[in-house]
């Protein structure tokens, strides 16, 4: 199994993820043109995607879920909290999931968990295949001690980091956005990323990416300096780039 990322970030975020010939898509917060043009770097193409999963409706992750699933008629699987969402429009071939379930989609196992933020429904994956796990956790304002211990024995984590909570406080933003983005139902800062990461089995892990980093309420120095108390973590860090994501990450 590997894992790559598109982009991620307030601007757009969609995640890849490849076990022999199934390859799937994690979100699609690029438009259609965008992820054609992303996936070029990958010597890929949108047609060689089987299914798209949505996170949620949140349009930073799927604004090209509707125009992908009608041009090229690929499966997609989500909430019926996400499903219901209008802007989404008609996409021919849903799945609705429920967290708890566990999907298989070609040679993937997929565990759906339900995850505290504010959208109708969002879930986030853990990936299961060759005897290998790789978790995705993004888009959550906090942790609950079971979600932890479900996260707690990877092969590799795909995790948020998306705020310094001084940098949130003295940024820009009205009070009410601070207020969501650093509440329970918004977003992970870099402490809390941090305290998963000491709960979890790190030795286990082979890639740790930190991803979904705001762009104007966090910077590299920051994120990092978060980590650097747990040397175990630090070194296998890697950050997601809002234009670039990363490249392909194997998980032997």
């Amino acid at each position: 199994m590997q894992f790559a990322s598109l982009g991620s970030g307030s601007e757009g975020n969609a995640t890849l993820i490849q076990s022999g010939k199934t390859l799937l898509l994690l979100d699609c917060g690029f438009s259609l043109k965008g992820l054609s043009e992303r996936l070029k770097r990958l010597a890929l193409t949108p047609a060689d995607i089987t299914a798209v999963l949505v996170t949620h409706e949140h349009a930073d992750h799927i604004r090209g879920v509707g125009p992908l699933t009608r041009k090229y008629g690929t499966a997609a699987y989500m909430s019926a909290g996400t499903a219901s969402a209008k802007t989404l429009g008609k996409i021919p071939h849903t799945t609705v999931i429920a967290a708890g379930e566990i999907l298989k989609i070609g040679s993937v196992d997929i565990e759906v968990h339900s995850v505290p933020h504010d959208a109708r429904e969002p879930t986030q994956f853990i990936f299961n295949a060759c005897g290998r796990r790789l978790g995705v956790l993004t888009d959550l304002g906090s942790i609950p001690d079971e979600l932890a211990q479900r996260y707690s024995d990877l092969d590799a984590l795909l995790l948020e980091a998306n705020h310094d909570p001084e940098m949130l406080a003295r940024g820009s933003y009205p009070a009410s956005l601070k207020q969501r983005v650093g509440g329970y139902w918004g977003h992970l800062s870099n402490q809390q990323s941090a305290q998963l990461i000491e709960q979890i089995n790190v030795g286990r892990l082979q890639h740790l990416v930190l991803a979904h980093i705001s762009q104007k309420n966090n910077s590299q120095a920051h994120v990092m300096a978060a980590f650097a108390g747990l040397p175990a973590a630090y070194h296998l860090l890697q950050l997601a780039d809002q234009n670039t994501g990363f490249d392909w990450l194997p998980i032997t």
